[in-house]
């Protein structure tokens, strides 16, 4: 009698628990969505996205969840809609209690602006992919203008970029990277009236050291506003132009 007992307690739990799990899961379904919650994760230094951006794109491919019920909302449609904004890196979307639905947005990430004399303005991000500017937030990253286009930017000046990224007195100093049609480089400083004419990308280290060793050498002592161009295309020598 005990033993069956026990058995009777048992289903009656596991009944219990099933007719729970049916009837809360419906309950659910019908209840209806009062809040839209956009996370961007990472919007401390970086803040290219907005939640009214979101909002806005989902509003538009009317699938803006809030005053649907949960049983209508499809996150993976979510999902996809918010991914073909190209600032986004990925998403995760997914509903919660209280009728709350959850989107979890990371941006891509820049390391170079690019202003094209044929190809317009765009960033290249840390996966070397072209990205669009954005109207609501500008980044500090090394900017390049001139005869670019996308492959030179993905490689050549995404190398550069990141050399100057890496070492960042050489990154505060240089204000524009400016590519000729030949793909010959001028850096133009922030600080003097003059050009650098740096030659191809290559040897970064070599011709910066040069130059640096220029400054102490001879602008510091010569003035600063001497030279319209200092040239580094040269091994082991600069070669100056007077204005």
């Amino acid at each position: 009698m005990k033993k069956f007992l026990i058995i009777l307690a048992s289903l009656a739990v596991i009944g219990y628990l099933i007719f729970s799990a049916i009837y809360f899961n419906d309950s659910s379904k019908n209840e209806v969505c009062n809040k839209f919650e956009v996370i961007v994760k990472d919007s401390v230094h970086t803040q290219f996205i907005h939640q009214k951006d979101i909002e806005d794109l989902l509003k538009r491919k009317k699938i803006y969840p809030v005053g649907k019920t949960m049983n209508e909302i499809n996150t993976l449609q979510i999902l996809d809609t918010i991914l073909t904004n190209k600032l986004v890196k990925s998403a995760e979307v997914y509903t919660a209690q209280n009728g709350l639905v959850v989107a979890n947005i990371y941006q891509r990430e820049p390391v170079l602006r690019v202003i094209s004399d044929t190809r317009g303005s765009f960033y290249i991000d840390n996966n070397r992919e072209r990205m669009p500017v954005s109207p609501n937030f500008t980044i500090y990253v090394p900017v390049a203008t001139g005869a670019i286009d996308e492959e030179y930017a993905q490689n050549e000046l995404y190398d550069f970029a990141e050399f100057l990224n890496e070492n960042p007195d050489w990154n505060a100093w240089i204000d524009q990277i400016v590519v000729k049609p030949n793909k010959d480089v001028d850096l133009i400083p922030r600080v003097g009236d003059f050009r650098i004419a740096f030659g191809k990308l290559d040897n970064y280290s070599e011709k910066l050291d040069r130059f640096a060793l220029f400054i102490e050498k001879g602008l510091n002592v010569v003035g600063w506003n001497r030279y319209s161009e200092i040239n580094l295309k040269y091994d082991n020598q600069v070669v100056c132009t007077k204005r």
